[in-house]
C-alpha cells in the first residue's frame, strides 16, 4: 500500500512542491525516511511513532518508507512531521487518501500528538492556493493561513482533532484572519532638541528613501534620531506588507498569526556575522537585511562592523535582494532596506574638539574612517555631521515639530513621486526617488539652467562617479518633491550636494 500527500520546501521565499510517499510492504518491520532529509527530519520516525502511541494506535509491523521527492534537493525543518504521519495514517487506512490529497500539509508533532508552530506557513498557505489546494497546518497559525484568502484552511491542535475531522464527523472550525499587528507608540521627533540639521536630513532621507550615514561625537544624539525615522514613514501597503510578512514567517518571527503593518526597524550588534546580517546558515534563514525589507535597516557604530559584513552589503543595496550562495543552490530574499548608519569621527570620538581629542588626531581619524570603502559610502545618498549639543543649551533650545507634522510632509511627498513614476512607467515598481534609475530618472527631473551649471561643476570638483550623480539628482528631486516644485533649481542641488561626502584633500564648490 502507498500513499503520497503534499507538503512544501521552502527556497527563500519561494515554495517548492515535495511529494511525501509512504509505503507499507512485506518484510521485517522498519521505519526509513529516504530523500536527502536533514537531522530534523530523520528524527520525524520518532516523534512520529510517539505520536501515534498517544492516541492509541500502533505503527503496523510492516516495512515503512517513506521518500521525500524530488529525492536530490535536501529536506530540512521539523515541518515534514505532520505531512508524515498523514501519509502514514492514509496508507493505514485510518485517514481517507483521496481527501487529504486536496491538501498541502506542514506541522511539527509532539509526542503526545500535539501540533507545534513551525516556519513558512503564510507563503505555503499562497502556494496552496495558487494551485486551488487546501492547507492543513497547526491551529496557532490558522490566522496566519487564512490571510492567504484560501477558503480550505484546517488548523488541528492535536493529530487526533484533525482524525476526528475526516472521520467522526467532528468539522473543524475555519480560522479566521488575526487582526493586523502595528507597532507600540513610536518615538517621537519631538523629543530631539536642536539638531535642526540633522532633522531636515532625516526629512529628506524619510521622504525619498534615501540611505544616511551620521557622523558626530558620542552623546551628539546619532542613535536618537535613526530610532526615529519610522514615526516618519508612512504604514506598509497591502502588498508590502504581506511581502514582509511572509519574509518574518519564513523566519518563523511572525506570531499570533498577525501580519506587520508598520515598517520593519532592525538594528544589529556590530559584532553580527555576515550570516547574521546577510542571511545564512544552515537552512538559508534571511539575514537583518531581509528583515529589514521594507523597512529601516540601522547599523551603529559603522566602522566597527566586520569588514566582510559592510562589503556583502554592497549588492544587497544596489539590487534589493540578498542571494546566499551555496554548492548546490541559490537562495534569494528581498532585500529593498533604507540603510542608515552612525559612527564616531574617530576611535576616541572627540576629533576636532581640542580639549577631549587623543594625542593621535587627526591620523586617528583618517584611520577609523579608512575601514569604510569607497563603494560602500558611494551607495550612501546622505551624509551629515551631528555635532555635539551643550546640556546648558538643551535646556534653553524650544521643541521641535513632532513627528506626525513631518511624517504628513514625508507621505505628501512620496505620493508625489508615487503619481510620477507611475506615470513615466505604468507597472512598475518604482515608489520612491531612490528607487528610479538614471533613464527614468532623467525624464523626471527637469532642470533649470542655473542647476544644470552648479551640478555639471560639482561633477568635476567633487569627482563623482555615475552613481554619485544620480544619487545627487535622486536626493534633489526629493529636495524639490519636498518644497511643491516641479523642476530642479539651484539651491535644491546647492542642498543635495552638501550632503555629498567630500573626497580628502579636495576643495569645497565655490562659485
Amino acid at each position: 500500500m502507498t500513499a503520497h500527500v503534499n507538503t512544501v520546501a521552502f527556497s527563500g521565499v519561494d515554495c517548492v512542491e515535495i511529494d511525501v510517499q509512504v509505503q507499507l510492504s512485506n518484510g521485517l518491520p522498519a521505519f526509513t525516511i529516504v530523500g536527502l532529509p536533514d537531522k530534523a527530519v530523520g528524527e520525524s520516525r520518532e516523534r512520529v511513532r510517539a505520536a501515534l502511541t498517544a492516541i492509541g494506535l500502533a505503527l503496523p509491523p510492516r516495512r515503512i518508507t517513506v521518500n521525500l521527492a524530488p529525492a536530490d534537493m535536501t529536506k530540512e525543518g521539523s515541518h515534514f512531521d505532520l505531512p508524515i504521519a498523514c501519509a502514514l495514517l492514509a496508507a493505514m487506512g485510518v485517514l481517507p487518501l483521496d481527501d487529504i490529497q486536496n491538501y498541502v500539509i506542514l506541522g511539527e508533532l509532539g509526542l503526545d500528538g500535539s501540533l507545534a508552530a513551525v516556519a513558512g506557513v503564510l507563503p505555503a498557505a499562497i502556494h496552496a492556493n495558487a494551485r486551488d489546494l487546501g492547507l492543513i497546518c497547526p491551529a496557532s497559525q490558522g490566522s496566519e493561513a487564512a490571510w492567504a484568502g484560501g477558503s480550505g484552511v484546517l488548523a488541528p491542535a492535536s493529530l487526533l482533532s484533525l482524525i476526528n475531522h475526516f472521520k467522526d464527523g467532528d468539522p473543524l472550525p475555519a480560522p479566521v484572519p488575526a487582526s493586523a499587528r502595528d507597532s507600540l507608540t513610536l518615538p517621537d521627533l519631538l523629543d530631539v532638541k536642536g539638531q535642526e540639521s540633522a532633522k531636515r536630513a532625516l526629512e529628506v532621507a524619510a521622504a525619498g528613501g534615501h540611505n544616511l550615514l551620521m557622523i558626530g561625537p558620542p552623546g551628539s544624539g546619532k542613535s536618537m534620531l535613526a530610532r526615529r525615522l519610522p514615526s516618519l514613514l508612512p504604514p506598509l501597503s497591502p502588498h508590502e506588507a504581506l511581502e514582509v510578512s511572509m519574509i518574518h514567517s519564513v523566519a518563523g518571527l511572525l506570531t499570533g498569526g498577525q501580519l506587520l503593518t508598520r515598517r520593519p526597524y532592525r538594528d544589529p550588534h556590530h559584532s553580527a556575522s555576515v550570516a547574521a546580517i546577510i542571511g545564512g546558515g544552515m537552512r538559508a534563514k534571511p539575514g537583518d537585511v531581509s528583515l529589514a525589507h521594507n523597512g529601516v535597516l540601522f547599523l551603529d557604530e559603522l566602522p566597527e562592523f566586520a569588514r566582510g559584513a559592510l562589503e556583502a552589503l554592497r549588492q544587497p543595496l544596489e539590487s534589493g535582494r540578498a542571494v546566499i550562495s551555496r554548492a548546490n543552490n541559490h537562495v534569494s530574499y528581498p532585500a529593498r532596506v533604507q540603510l542608515v548608519a552612525a559612527m564616531n569621527p574617530c576611535r576616541c570620538g572627540y576629533l576636532g574638539d581640542e580639549s577631549m581629542a587623543c594625542n593621535k588626531a587627526p591620523r586617528c581619524g583618517a584611520d577609523y574612517q579608512g575601514r569604510l570603502s569607497g563603494p560602500l559610502l558611494d551607495r550612501i545618498d546622505i551624509h551629515i555631521d551631528v555635532p555635539a549639543v551643550s546640556p546648558l543649551e538643551l535646556t534653553r533650545l524650544p521643541q521641535g515639530e513632532p513627528s506626525q507634522t513631518v511624517a504628513a510632509r514625508v507621505a505628501a511627498a512620496q505620493q508625489v513621486q508615487n503619481d510620477r513614476y507611475q506615470a513615466l512607467a505604468p507597472g512598475s515598481a518604482i515608489r520612491r526617488n531612490a528607487d528610479a534609475d538614471g533613464a527614468v530618472l532623467d525624464s523626471a527631473t527637469p532642470m533649470e539652467d542655473a542647476a544644470r551649471q552648479l551640478l555639471t561643476r560639482a561633477t568635476e570638483r567633487m569627482r563623482l562617479s555615475a552613481r554619485g550623480y544620480h544619487r545627487v539628482l535622486r536626493v534633489a528631486r526629493t529636495i524639490a518633491d519636498l518644497a511643491g516644485s516641479d523642476s530642479l533649481a539651484a539651491p535644491h542641488i546647492a542642498e543635495a550636494l552638501s550632503y555629498r561626502r567630500l573626497l580628502p584633500g579636495k576643495q569645497s564648490l565655490v562659485s
